[in-house]
């Protein structure tokens, strides 16, 4: 049927009208889509298995022109023009981006190779065989072009599975035994990293090891395709540590703020795109993704992943899907909750509510971490088990801790009710905290923030904290603490003088045990490990007040002897003052205290006229002092 040409006239008023021109009048109009195709009878029976039997059954009819209406006809009038190209002798070129819609096509008109060799349906079939399925590129453009129409017939066909199994094999397997051109690796690299050079095997090979060169591909798909790609390659068992962070991938692609709330770092850096694969992103409803991706996600622990779940349940509460997935979620924190960050827990209130924060979803994650483990809920019984050796006890300190932070965060919330502080710090078991600071301090900063609360609900919040396991610190600042009631301030200073009292008791009963021999150790079942610390610090400062009293002793003990110094040298000082009058009256006993011999007075004169600077001649420059003493005025020698 060479010179045979197909043109295409618009009738503006109705329909599309296409004609074939091939110098005879058609004798079958077949219309899809509304579109009037207007052929012949003999090329299409010869190829068309479907339109043979439909005019097979005409024959009764005196109709000159035959009318056959495909109904859903898989691809439009575009693909059906196509296939009648096919049936008319044209050339057709398949590829991977038309090779689906073609397929189905050809299994619709059942062109089989009862109507003629070497029929489109076989055609299709044997390149999708050879060409699709050995080549991961390829593959992926095939499902891209799987529409929602032709689902189902693709379906009918094995397109879907046997796509998704050659590249949950392709994921599996090591990429260097194959030549798939993978979009990943760029157009001068093979799958194995090898570089090509104008598409031949050089040899030299890239060193990588990274597992994530199929992430970006696969986030191309739309949702129902790729759930149907992760189902399968869980079947062909790849790891769930990789089918993990391809989920994470695709949906930080598809919600936007995601990355930022979770902290998704895919390694490889940027997204690897080569220009002659270049794929258009899916159009993806965020809801729908949001309620398929929780029903993939596989059972894993780690902080990356605990984060991701936070970051899921924002988006899920900002598009107000239904409770199900919400509640899926926070359940599946909840069983990793020692996990997770503060950052991340502080979840903002998206809804009508008048506080800042969505405490209600926190207190229920809490409530799903003690009921995940019943090893959890059974650390009401500290006795019942060794703490300090026990993973569970070591999870719900974390919690506890975690929870106290959150508390000291959401306090300076001016909404926030004293019955959700309350309900949020008794969420936890009792036993979950060694110490009380962390409570202490939320407290402290919601009655700061809430200063007109009255006194009974300020009592009535204290009553969660148990004065008994606070620090030394926590004590000093509860005891001045205005804020707190005048019955807690009593009840703190009781307290704090019993731990006293404690504390000198263990103090000495350690003195005694150093002097002794040393008995075998044997640790108190009952007491846990924050209580042994507790008690020890106190020890510490019994010590430390012990040795500052010692020293305190021995200053009184030292001032003591200076005053007795002092009061001996004031009694030395008098004596000295009451011989001065004599020694002024005597200048004999000076000269003697001074260790000179008296001499006659001649020879005093010729000693003073000789040397002039003597004790004698300093005792004659007095005389006037003394005798002006004597007339009853005061002079000191000193």
């Amino acid at each position: 049927m060479t010179g045979i040409s197909l043109s295409l006239s618009l009738d503006l008023q109705v329909l599309s009208l296409w004609f074939c021109n091939a110098n005879l009048p058609s004798d079958i109009t077949v219309v899809v889509d509304e579109v009037n195709f207007h052929l012949h009878k003999f090329p299409l029976i010869s190829r068309c298995g479907k339109i043979a039997t439909i005019v097979e059954e005409s024959q009764t009819t005196t109709v000159k022109t035959l009318t056959v209406t495909l109904q859903e006809f898989p691809g439009g009038a575009d693909t059906f023009l196509t296939a009648v190209k096919f049936c008319y002798g044209a050339r057709i070129e398949l590829t991977p981006k038309n090779i689906v819609i073609l397929y189905c096509a050809a299994d619709y008109l059942e062109m089989t190779d009862n109507y003629g060799e070497d029929n489109l349906l076989s055609k299709s079939e044997n390149y999708f065989h050879k060409h699709i399925l050995r080549h991961w590129k390829d593959c992926i453009l095939t499902l891209q072009s799987c529409k929602p129409v032709i689902i189902t017939r693709a379906d009918k066909l094995q397109i879907i599975n046997k796509c998704t199994n050659a590249l949950s094999v392709m994921i599996c397997t090591d990429p260097s035994l194959f030549g798939w051109p993978m979009m990943m690796y760029g157009s001068l690299q093979s799958p194995g990293g090898t570089i090509l050079w104008n598409g031949i095997n050089t040899g030299a090979k890239i060193q990588s090891n990274e597992s994530d060169w199929w992430f970006e591909d696969i986030s191309y798909l739309c949702v129902d395709l790729f759930e149907r790609l992760v189902l399968t390659m869980e079947a062909k068992g790849v790891r769930k540590e990789n089918i993990a962070r391809a989920i994470m991938y695709y949906c930080k692609k598809y919600l936007p703020g995601l990355d930022r709330w979770q902290g998704v770092v895919v390694q490889g850096g940027a997204s690897r795109a080569v220009a002659s694969f270049s794929m258009t992103p899916a159009n993806v409803d965020q809801s729908a993704l949001l309620k398929r991706v929780v029903k993939l996600l596989p059972e894993k622990k780690s902080k990356s992943f605990c984060r991701f779940l936070l970051g899921l349940l924002r988006v899920a509460l900002i598009l107000g899907v239904n409770d199900t997935c919400q509640d899926y979620l926070e359940r599946r924190i909840g069983a990793q909750l020692e996990l997770a960050s503060l950052d991340s827990l502080l979840i903002p209130s998206y809804s009508d509510s008048d506080t800042l924060y969505n405490s209600d979803c926190v207190e229920r994650m809490i409530g799903h971490f003690v009921s995940s483990e019943p090893s959890v809920g059974s650390v009401l019984s500290p006795s019942s088990y060794d703490l300090g050796a026990s993973p569970s006890f070591e999870r719900l300190k974390r919690v506890a801790k975690l929870v106290d932070n959150y508390l000291a965060e959401v306090a300076s919330d001016v909404n926030l009710k004293p019955g959700k502080i309350r309900s949020l710090a008794e969420a936890l078991p009792e036993s979950s905290r060694s110490l009380h600071d962390g409570l202490y301090r939320s407290l402290d900063i919601y009655f700061k923030e809430h200063s007109w609360l009255s006194d009974k609900d300020r009592e009535q919040l204290c009553s969660i904290i148990d004065f008994r396991k606070l620090s030394i610190d926590a004590c000093a600042h509860a005891s001045q603490n205005e804020r707190l009631p005048l019955r807690v301030l009593l009840q703190v200073l009781f307290f704090e003088q019993i731990q006293l009292k404690t504390a000198l008791a263990s103090c000495l009963n350690v003195f005694d045990a150093e002097n002794a021999p040393a008995p075998p150790h044997s640790a108190n079942p009952h007491e846990t490990g924050g209580e042994i610390v507790q008690r020890d610090r106190w020890v510490t400062v019994v010590r430390e007040n012990q040795g500052l009293k010692i020293d305190m002793e021995n200053m009184r003990s030292r001032v003591g002897e200076l005053e007795q110094e002092f009061v001996q040298i004031k009694e030395e000082m008098k004596k000295v003052s009451k011989s001065h009058s004599y020694i002024s009256s005597s200048p004999r006993f000076i000269v003697k205290g001074l260790g000179c011999k008296l001499l006659p007075r001649s020879s005093n004169v010729d000693i003073l006229e000789s040397s002039s600077p003597t004790p004698r001649a300093s005792v004659e420059r007095s005389r006037p002092s003394t005798c002006h003493h004597r007339h009853g005025k005061s002079f000191s020698l000193v």
